[in-house]
């Protein structure tokens, strides 16, 4: 039995708890505040700073791991490699997180390490840096901060006049202590899809079928499995996962963006953990969902492969107000729908747009996913978070 650290504690978190709990794991959920998702159901938890290195370092001291499961961004990670030199398997690896909590570490290991098609993009540590970004990558543009999570921060620069607001808000979404952005030139895309990508530490790698989602203010709204794309486009995807993911080092679970264009497949992004548009697996798409596949690879359990068993959909349940003890209408009316489930992650506050379950929708492989999305986006509808 392993004794593994949850670094985030959020809906994601909470999954992976409940897939260690299956087979016999001790978690101990650690988070800024208290009553976090994957604390419900952890053996322990700890409410901390992350960013405060001697707190982070008082925990992991405390209760000596054998594994470091890195969930948000908010982490002091360079501390990882003095942990890893303890014996503690960080995961992917202390490398993998440093690289991937920070845009601009995976960004230039894609682009100008690696040599994967990526938009063009700067780099800018103020308003008048960001300007002369804009300028030389053209407008439109997008803007986000170099640390952030589910589009906190991002926006994309129409005009001129959107430069110093796009700062601000960039500034104000970031996560950590680094006040630095970056902007990319807009990419032409069709589409985005999520290439969920398993490294094992004794067998070769993974992958999931592509899964398709669509964005609100940054975020996304609903994802679904399989997305289309042509063979030459996954086989190029697939690639370049293998060769990022090869460069980090490590095994677990990779969120890998990618952007579909007239002209090939674009890097977008990259995180070293389950992914949110990846939660449409929990509608039973897989033979393994990819909280499973996480675990299952860190654990060094041999995965032997990933089958597509359903086409399926996962659309967001949002809140719309503050509440400090928010409560739901429209259980029962999503609990009745055929082929549909769904997840309240118990947060235990709410504010406008936060993020606060997800409908979940699957139908046979031959039925057009069209269909399972917009069943999903209705089943959302039907529950409201109420103040």
């Amino acid at each position: 039995m392993a004794k593994i650290l949850l670094l985030g504690s959020g809906e994601l978190g909470k999954e992976f708890v409940i897939a260690a709990q299956r087979i016999g794991q001790t978690v101990i959920a650690v988070d800024s505040y208290e009553n976090a998702p994957a604390m419900q159901v952890a053996h322990a938890f700890e409410v901390i700073n992350m960013l405060d290195s001697d707190a982070l370092d008082k925990v992991v001291a405390k209760h000596n791991p054998d594994f470091i499961v890195p969930e948000i961004e908010a982490i002091r990670t360079e501390r990882f490699y003095d942990y890893e030199k303890q014996g503690i398997t960080v995961v992917p690896s202390a490398k993998a997180a440093n690289f991937t909590m920070n845009r601009k570490a995976i960004r230039d290991l894609a682009a100008k390490e690696l040599g994967l098609k990526t938009a063009e993009y700067r780099y800018a540590t103020t308003a008048q840096e960001l300007r002369k970004g804009v300028l030389e990558v053209g407008i439109p543009c997008v803007v986000k901060p170099l640390m952030s999570s589910s589009g906190k921060g991002q926006s994309t620069i129409k005009t001129e006049a959107d430069i110093e607001k796009a700062w601000e808000y960039a500034v104000a979404g970031s996560r950590g202590d680094v006040v630095e952005v970056i902007v990319e030139a807009f990419v032409k895309f069709n589409s985005e899809i999520t290439l969920l990508t398993v490294t094992q530490n004794n067998n070769r790698t993974l992958f999931c079928a592509p899964i398709g989602h669509r964005q609100e203010r940054g975020d996304y709204h609903e994802s679904w499995q399989p997305a289309r794309i042509s063979d030459k486009d996954l086989y190029e995807a697939q690639d370049m996962a293998e060769k990022v993911t090869e460069a980090l080092g490590g095994a677990g679970l990779f969120g890998v963006e990618f952007f579909l264009a007239d002209d090939g497949v674009y890097f977008s992004e990259l995180s070293p953990r389950p992914h949110d548009t990846g939660m449409v697996t929990l509608a039973g798409t897989q033979n393994f969902n990819e909280f499973e596949l996480h675990l299952r690879a860190i654990l060094s359990l041999p995965i032997a492969e990933i089958t597509l068993e359903k086409t399926g959909a996962s659309a967001v349940i949002l809140a719309s107000e503050n509440s400090a003890n928010p409560t739901y209408t429209g259980i029962e009316k999503i609990a009745a729908l055929a082929k549909t489930d769904f997840r309240i992650f118990g947060k235990p506050s709410s504010r406008p747009y936060r993020r606060m379950g997800v409908a979940l929708t699957n139908d046979s492989l031959e039925t057009p996913v069209e269909e399972v999305v917009e069943r999903a986006v209705k089943a959302a509808d039907l529950v409201t978070v109420n103040s």
